[in-house]
């Protein structure tokens, strides 16, 4: 099983999954961590630079991170929320803020799912 966690640092979990520098990919089997590995974020439409999501399907991003069964982050628009889950890929919007935690409560089932802190983009790009 492949777990995304969105991330700008490798340690911490980002508040943005569009936004963000990349993925943590955690290969876990049997319930242990087999290896890590950070993919680069260039394929979401905030990482090319696209302004809002005027005929954005998501299509990089899930094709991006198809071979992963869930996605981790701190915040993450409806849209590419359901679209994940359309997919067959877990979304999962945390109020943990450390990878490392946040797998170890994956994996124990006690990760929670926060939908409703999803971004709902009134924010500005800073």
């Amino acid at each position: 099983m492949k777990i995304a966690i969105a991330t700008d640092d490798r340690q911490s979990i980002a508040g943005h999954f569009g936004r963000c520098r990349g993925f943590e990919i955690v290969d876990v089997e049997d319930g242990t961590v087999n290896s890590k590995e950070f993919r680069e974020n260039d394929f979401t439409g905030h990482a090319r630079g696209m302004q809002g999501h005027h005929g954005d399907k998501h299509s990089a991003i899930l094709d991006a991170l198809q071979d992963c069964n869930t996605v981790i982050s701190h915040g993450m628009g409806r849209r590419i929320y359901t679209d994940l889950q359309n997919a067959g890929i877990d979304s999962i919007i945390t109020r943990e803020t450390h990878i490392d935690q946040a797998i170890d409560a994956y994996l124990s089932g006690d990760l929670e799912d926060y939908p409703e802190q999803g971004c709902n983009h009134s924010h500005h790009r800073h």
